[in-house]
């Protein structure tokens, strides 16, 4: 079990019997993860994006009318925080220099595809994504966002919105993570629990 402590304001990420892994702002443990577990969840991370005001980077799924934070897989003996900037960097463009990372998530967060995107045929089945989600603040220019750096753009556009509002945009089969990763990580960002329930309303 993968779980999340706040020390000096980073999260540590810890696996037992794991090597450690140094990242400077924040300190995570290496984990044997495989691409797709024993019950058919791939292990992914989530990247949600914030500037000095509370919004968040909101992005389109290319030629798609649907919205979402980026997010991608964890390869076999990459560390969650390997992923999240390996992904950060082909999805935004943003490299390790233009971003903080304030916290991240305790543990999995599990979602389960629809049935008709199960794919049956291919072994092993993968049913759904668990995710460890990241909160980064933005401390580069808004000019380094890029979305046309990989050779297989995820997004083909981007706004910043409100806090809770990707909980009511994006597909519903996230929802539920969508809107724990958001419970979870917003007093690294409100300053008191007002702020942090006028966000959720």
């Amino acid at each position: 079990m993968v779980l999340a402590t706040k020390v000096n304001q980073c999260f540590l990420i810890c696996a037992a019997r794991s090597p450690v892994y140094n990242a400077g702002s924040a300190v995570f443990y290496g984990l044997s993860l495989q691409v797709i577990d024993s019950d058919g969840y791939r292990a992914n991370v989530g990247i949600i994006l914030t500037r000095p005001d509370g919004r968040l980077l909101w992005a389109r799924r290319i030629r798609q009318n649907a919205w979402q934070f980026p997010q991608g897989g964890i390869r076999e003996r990459e560390t969650p925080e390997q992923a999240m900037y390996r992904e950060l960097e082909e999805e935004v463009g943003l490299q390790e220099q233009h971003v903080a990372i304030l916290g991240a998530t305790r543990g999995w967060l599990r979602y389960r595809l629809p049935e008709r995107f199960i794919r049956h045929h291919q072994r092993p089945v993968c049913i759904g994504q668990k995710q460890v989600w990241f909160m980064l603040r933005l401390v580069g220019e808004e000019r380094f966002v890029r979305l046309d750096l990989s050779d297989k753009p995820e997004f083909d556009n981007w706004r910043w919105v409100d806090y809770w509002q990707p909980v009511k945009e994006v597909v519903s089969f996230k929802r539920a993570v969508y809107k724990k990763a958001l419970k979870e990580l917003a007093p690294l960002i409100f300053n008191n629990s007002d702020d942090v329930g006028s966000s959720l309303r």
